[in-house]
């Protein structure tokens, strides 16, 4: 019976040659692996369809004639991206060479340009999102093209986990796999439709789930209060993340005015870069933008920054970087202490660090801040800067 192979080992037959030559830590010296060159087939480049992945990434897919390559029929293989396509320098109808990477992957490693007949086709860029419609688009150093709509069923998924996480909307109860039957079972066709669900639609996913849909149901109904910062966070901005969306919030107050906003003012905002400017600035220009945070102002989610009475900015324009292991505070805890009082905290001690928080066994973070003269709090001193304003003042003096 024959059958095939990728490669052989290749040993040495006396066993008195295998003891002179010995072995290295890892391996005989006596064998070899020997792979032969992967198979390669011609077939013809039928056309490119464009896939739209749950993270929102467009794809290409090249569709072949049928092709029998290492013992599988291949039909159809991935492109990569834009830039493949224009590297192989690939045309609709064109006679490609294919061939299995790792004899698993099968991949187009050529176009035979003289097999051209004058009839082939280029590959069209798509400009707008094949599933949704919407604008799909291409940042600068990056190799993805990416559709930007928010409403986008193929992105779906990914969204509402988004969504409903806890620096979002923190909807507990809802879960990849509660999200997946609710989608499955047509209850939820956007982000929106969490706010039209019923207790009967929750139940109806678990055996005996009347008390699981009651907590699910109370969980959605608290989120609509969560602060703008929230739901800024939890519309999925490219570039925007917690920290970015709290800053936002605090400049502009309201989602109306976010919205509103000129290229030019996003620009001039702390901690936002012109590409994540120019992200904020065409996700709200997009329809379905306009018409998801219309259906979430209709379900009554919170699109006003809950002020605090008495705002306190004591550490505004300050820098904290937090090190080594705190007993008083987890590093979360110890960081909304700082974003509550108007500053913000960094991964890295540079110049511009104005407070280092150093618990047990700080390393070289605690080093570098000495030696550039950074002023090393310890928890004790920590919490006197933010337990009463009184006390950060006496410090400050």
């Amino acid at each position: 019976m024959s059958f095939g192979i990728d490669g052989a080992v290749i040993k040495v037959d006396s066993l008195s040659f295998r003891e002179k030559l010995g072995t290295t830590y890892k391996v005989p010296r006596w064998a070899i692996a020997y792979k032969y060159p992967p198979e390669a087939k011609e077939t013809k480049l039928k056309d490119v369809i464009w896939q739209v992945g749950r993270t929102g990434v467009i794809t290409p897919m090249a569709i072949l004639e049928p092709v029998k390559v290492a013992g599988s029929t291949i039909s159809k293989t991935t492109l990569h991206n834009e830039d493949f396509i224009k590297e192989k320098g690939l045309k609709i109808g064109d006679t490609v060479v294919i061939q299995k990477q790792g004899d698993v992957i099968p991949e187009v490693i050529k176009v035979i340009t003289e097999k051209r007949t004058g009839n082939e086709e280029e590959v069209q860029v798509p400009t707008v999102c094949p599933v949704c419609g919407s604008k799909a688009s291409r940042e600068e150093g990056e190799a993805a093209i990416r559709c930007n709509g928010i409403e986008c069923p193929a992105q779906l998924l990914r969204g509402i986990e988004h969504f409903v996480s806890k620096e979002c909307m923190d909807i507990d109860g809802l879960g990849y796999k509660i999200v997946q039957s609710l989608i499955e079972k047509g209850l939820i066709k956007n982000i929106a439709d969490i706010y039209n669900l019923t207790l009967e639609d929750i139940a109806s996913l678990k055996k005996n789930g009347k008390k699981f849909a009651s907590n699910l149901i109370e969980s959605i109904e608290k989120s609509k209060s969560q602060d703008l910062f929230n739901v800024i966070n939890a519309l999925g901005i490219r570039q925007v993340g917690i920290k970015a969306a709290k800053v936002l919030s605090k400049k502009y107050k309201t989602m109306d005015n976010l919205m509103d906003a000129s290229l030019e003012s996003l620009c001039t905002v702390n901690d936002v870069g012109e590409i994540t400017a120019s992200n904020i600035y065409e996700f709200f220009r997009q329809e379905q933008t306009i018409d998801m945070i219309n259906k979430l102002k209709q379900a009554g989610v919170n699109m006003n920054l809950n002020e605090e009475e008495g705002i306190d900015n004591r550490f505004e324009g300050k820098t904290f970087v937090l090190t080594g292991s705190l007993t008083k505070y987890t590093r979360e805890e110890a960081s909304k202490l700082i974003e509550k009082f108007g500053g913000k905290t960094s991964s890295s001690v540079s110049k511009k660090t104005d407070y280092v928080l150093a618990g047990e066994d700080a390393g070289s973070k605690l080093t570098k801040a000495q030696s550039l003269g950074i002023t090393i709090l310890t928890e004790e001193e920590f919490e006197n800067m933010t337990v009463k304003k009184q006390k950060y003042d006496d410090n400050e003096k």
